[in-house]
């Protein structure tokens, strides 16, 4: 008894180590990538027809890709609303849900408020084509903006698996290891070192989960803009173009400058300076009067010279 429990800390230690991150599997452990070694006999039939090595290439399993597909759109519409409620229903229809939607009211330079929706949902990656045909038809005009974003993720999802199937072999023996031990001090030891190994266990399933998810079901954000919102300056019916709408919004923006100093001056300006002539210049000007007063006293109080005396 006592040998098997001198060996039971070595073996944790050996357990741990090979449970860290760096310990990973090689790529060619993964599920539909690993080759099967070929007998001898093979190799030298393989290598005396020139066109076996492209058939065996071929009969190679293909690697099933984990790709996340994300798009975003922006569309002009009649009514931001309406087309935000349709999009909804859309991702429901398709079996999807809605992320975020968002609905406000935005001013433009003219001073007119006009709706502003964007809303993010998420579809069957299989259905992404359909959902964006559709988003797109909520529009009559071209989308101004249309991005589609894809990603990878094979690498690294393949490198998860590798990694949970060695954590969970270990706490698998980490466990064995646990039911041997028979001093308290190994028990708690190779407890804590099991927790350990169920943590990395849950974080790996969580980054698994995230990662089936965001390829299964793909991101679609659409930003809804108002007619109004891209439509020419309009003045009385009659669309200036070019220098002309370029002046009469400059002349527009010229009144928002006065009518913004003019509101400066009479709330804000105004009242400081009278402020400051309360405090500094009557004062001074009752200091200056004051002054000349005593001066003119002064030279009031102060009997005149007598006239010099002439010879007779």
């Amino acid at each position: 008894m006592s040998k098997r429990i001198v060996f039971i800390v070595p073996v944790v230690a050996l357990l741990f180590s090979a449970c860290s991150p760096a310990a990973r599997a090689p790529e060619s452990e993964s599920p539909g990538v690993g080759v099967a070694p070929m007998e001898p006999a093979e190799r030298e039939t393989i290598a005396e027809d020139s066109g076996a090595g492209a058939g065996f290439s071929a009969a190679l399993p293909e690697v099933n890709r984990l790709v996340i597909k994300n798009a975003n759109l922006t569309l002009v519409v009649d009514d931001p609303s309406k087309s935000m409620d349709a999009i909804s229903r859309l991702a429901e229809e398709l079996g999807g849900f809605v992320v975020t939607a968002n609905l406000a009211q935005t001013q433009l330079e003219s001073g007119l408020e006009v709706p502003h929706a964007t809303i993010t949902i998420r579809v069957p990656a299989e259905k992404l084509d359909q959902a964006l045909e559709r988003i797109q038809a909520e529009s009559d005009q071209l989308p101004l903006n249309k991005t589609l974003d894809s990603q990878d993720v094979t690498r690294e999802y393949t490198d998860l698996q590798s990694r949970l199937r060695n954590l969970e072999d270990a706490e698998e023996q980490l466990r064995d290891i646990m039911d041997q031990a028979v001093r308290t001090e190994d028990v708690l030891n190779v407890y804590n070192r099991l927790v350990e190994v169920r943590e990395q266990i849950e974080v790996i399933k969580g980054q698994i989960q995230y990662y089936e998810q965001s390829a299964a079901l793909s991101a679609i954000s659409v930003d809804l803009m108002a007619n109004e919102a891209v439509q020419p300056l309009t003045i009385g019916g009659w669309q200036p173009v070019g220098v002309a709408k370029d002046a009469v919004q400059a002349l527009i923006n010229s009144l928002k400058v006065i009518a913004n100093i003019a509101i400066w001056l009479v709330i804000f300006v105004l009242p400081v300076l009278a402020v400051l002539f309360v405090i500094f210049i009557l004062p001074l000007v009752w200091l200056m009067r004051t002054m000349r007063r005593r001066r003119g006293l002064r030279k009031a109080s102060t009997p005149p010279a007598p006239p010099a005396a002439t010879a007779g």
